[in-house]
């Protein structure tokens, strides 16, 4: 098969823009540029074998994503590996593929496929020769060794001298993509446009288009602002220098650093992409701040505290109750767990995120992405809602005071724009306090317009909310004692804080610098950092698991977006000094995406998603270790399949115990239009136990046990 240089000419510059579009890690390549020239003598002389083995954990790590690891790759979308015909083509043309990427319709075993693939010109020399030495000699494919030499010759008769400009942050995953790029809550119509003299000319039409393609495509990993957040600034001064024509092939063919390829892929049009190449060289539009006078005009009472019931007016167990987003229903199904019955479903708005208890139990507080709290009375027959406002444009975060003697008395909620958190009264959510989250970043001290509030969680030991600052990296414990003179202490971190949890003492704070890839540490107690410990790859814990782990005893758990494992932090400094605050175990879960990990006091599993792997077979099954035998490997329950549901992804997320520990609930995460469902299982005998499913059973994905998150049970 011929090699076309068009399609690398494209790509070769899409890869040159990647220092615009992705985050910075130029320590990284010039490091590996560093070992590659230590190590290149020794991997020269390398056997095939020991080609061969090397290879396999490069295919893995780099490239299974998409050909999958049988190298059987997916249908329709990437071309299969295995019994290749075009592998026993051009050799050449192969090697330049793997080294520039490729791009337009190829036809592999009689079959067309039409997409990117990504450079691999990132990786060393030696990483590259074992990969294709690999690839050549593996699932029926008969070739030659690739030698090191071979590689780097091909590079200099190519022109790709400086690897370290092919990719910023190798290793980027599908599934972090796909998270951290998620679409902003925001509409386009809230900002209005600002012309810059010498950009490109754009209609008043074509800025109304861009800004919403922007918010709902960009703006997760560029800010919207565009003054970068995982993702690099996309702001005029670096934009206007590469000019139209480089970031049309920039949004047309992506990026091996991770900017998805939205013209090729079909999500944009080629008018779309022009539209946008010019968008991205005017001044970034700048959504309205949100402050006390529209959170008060959001704000309803809709019943007051003393209309409300004395004592609850069903004989339902609410501490048994699931409260479970049905996330583009825009409402939350709350279901009795003891009888498996939905009993109502309450409309709450856009994408809900989470639900969290209030101290009493009596409340469900929820949030959605739009910024939107609703405050549900579960006394009520049936619970509804009785007060609402908005605390910004766009949000992830609630929670509510559980301090004794603060009980229900505040809530708190986060927002990602503007970026601030807002302390309201807990019987009513009036809007108190708000304190915006603007600041320096604890790394470079470098200010950060932007910086979203990402979690909060209710200390135990203070009358204390603690706040995760994502950007810059700080943790802030804000002290609710006396609102009017706020005292808040704060710790620095590391940048790109996330979801976390408590150990099993409830002292201590463990939190996701996911990008970072650290798990921070907070002792709410002595309101100090005792720990950043190093993790891979993108941890995201949900809340994490607590287990006594059978050498290292006490530890919490995280999984990863960006690789298979599952680290095991030791959380026990009296009975366990020695291993307090490190990560003492690493396992390998299913891999390629997973969000949650559960496990419960009562129970010997953990439990362990994987809802963004590209394999159905993983994406759609749930993987469960016994906590006495980790070492054992993990046995894959098909929950998708027992739910017998139609077509759909029938993704498998959020791992959740009922009250008494003995059952384990998951939401089946199928498309809008789709059949949905919500499968329990017996934890014990690991046996399906029940299926709820129906019309109301709309995308569920977070699911929220009453007394679990009340008493910060997992």
């Amino acid at each position: 098969m011929s090699f076309r240089k068009t399609g690398f000419a494209c790509l070769s510059a899409v890869m040159a823009i990647a220092v615009v579009a992705c985050s910075d890690n130029a320590a990284t390549a010039n490091a590996a540029t560093d070992d590659t020239v230590v190590h290149a003598a020794e991997v020269s002389v390398a056997s095939k074998a020991d080609l061969i083995a090397k290879g396999e954990k490069v295919y893995l790590a780099n490239c299974a994503a998409c050909h999958q690891p049988s190298g059987k790759g997916l249908a329709g979308a990437f071309p299969p590996l295995a019994n290749s015909d075009f592998l026993k083509g051009d050799r050449k043309a192969v090697m330049s593929a793997a080294l520039f990427g490729l791009s337009g319709p190829i036809t592999v075993n009689g079959v067309e496929y039409n997409g990117v693939m990504p450079s691999l010109g990132h990786l060393p020399d030696e990483d590259l020769a074992a990969a294709l030495t690999y690839v050549f000699n593996t699932w029926g494919n008969e070739g030659a060794a690739v030698s090191v030499a071979e590689v780097a010759a091909l590079r200099v008769e190519l022109g790709q001298v400086d690897r370290s400009t092919g990719q910023r942050h190798p290793g980027a995953t599908e599934a972090e993509l796909q998270y951290q790029g998620a679409p902003s809550a925001m509409s386009g119509d809230l900002t209005r446009q600002i012309l810059t003299a010498d950009s490109p000319a754009l209609t008043e039409a074509e800025f109304a288009t861009a800004t919403q393609v922007y918010f709902e495509r960009c703006a997760g990993c560029h800010g919207v602002l565009r003054k970068g957040a995982t993702g690099k600034p996309l702001t005029p001064d670096i934009t206007k220098e590469k000019g139209t024509e480089y970031l049309k092939a920039l949004i047309t063919y992506g990026s091996p650093a991770g900017m998805p390829n939205w013209g090729t892929s079909g999500d944009l049009t080629a008018e779309q992409i022009d539209i946008m190449a010019r968008f991205l060289q005017q001044e970034p539009p700048a959504p309205p701040e949100f402050g006390m006078p529209e959170m008060q005009a959001s704000w309803k009472l809709l019943v007051k505290p003393e209309d409300r019931p004395k004592s609850p007016q069903h004989k339902r167990n609410i501490d048994n109750f699931f409260a479970v987003t049905l996330r583009d229903a825009g409402k939350v199904a709350l279901i009795d767990g003891d009888t498996k019955e939905i009993v109502t479903t309450v409309p709450t708005g856009y994408a809900v995120h989470i639900s969290r208890p209030s101290a009493s139990g009596r409340y469900i507080l929820t949030i959605g992405r739009d910024a939107k709290v609703d405050m549900i009375d579960l006394w009520m027959d049936p619970p509804q809602i009785v007060a609402e406002i908005k605390i910004g444009l766009e949000a992830r975060s609630v929670e509510t005071s559980k301090y004794k003697g603060y009980e229900d008395k505040y809530t708190i909620a986060g927002a990602y724009w503007p970026p601030q958190f807002v302390i309201m009264d807990g019987d009513t959510l009036a809007p108190q306090k708000i304190i915006s989250t603007r600041g320096m970043t604890v790394d470079t001290q470098e200010y950060h317009p932007e910086p979203r509030v990402a979690a909060i969680v209710a200390s135990h030991e203070h009358p204390e909310f603690i706040v995760n600052v994502k950007e810059t990296g700080h943790i802030l414990l804000v002290n609710y004692s006396d609102i009017d003179s706020l005292s808040i202490t704060d710790i620095e971190a590391a940048k790109f804080l996330h979801d976390g949890g408590w150990d099993s003492s409830k002292r201590y704070f463990l939190t996701a610098a996911n990008q970072s890839d650290k798990v921070a540490v907070v002792d709410s107690k002595d309101r100090k950092l005792v720990a950043l410990v190093d993790v891979t790859k993108t941890p995201h814990p949900g809340r994490g698991a607590n287990i006594i782990d059978p050498e290292f005893g006490p530890v919490w758990v995280t999984s990863a977006l960006g690789n298979a494992n599952i680290s095991f932090l030791g959380t026990d400094p009296k009975g366990h000094p020695e291993h307090a605050w490190k990560n003492v175990r690493t396992i390998d879960g299913m891999g390629g995406g997973s969000l949650f990990v559960k496990s419960h006091p009562k129970s010997s599993n953990l439990w362990v998603d994987a809802p963004l792997n590209p394999d159905e077979s993983f994406s759609q099954s749930i993987a469960v270790f016994d906590i006495n035998k980790l070492d054992a490997g993990f046995e894959v329950l098909p929950i998708g399949e027992w739910a017998e549901l139609g077509e759909g992804p029938k993704r498998i997320v959020q791992p959740e115990y009922n009250m008494a520990g003995d059952e384990v609930w998951f939401s089946v995460w199928s498309g809008k239009e789709q059949e949905s469902a919500i499968v329990v299982v017996d934890d014990k005998t690991r046996k399906l136990k029940a299926v709820i499913k129906g019309p109301d059973i709309v995308t569920p994905t977070g699911k929220f046990n009453i007394y679990n998150t009340l008493h910060d049970i997992y």
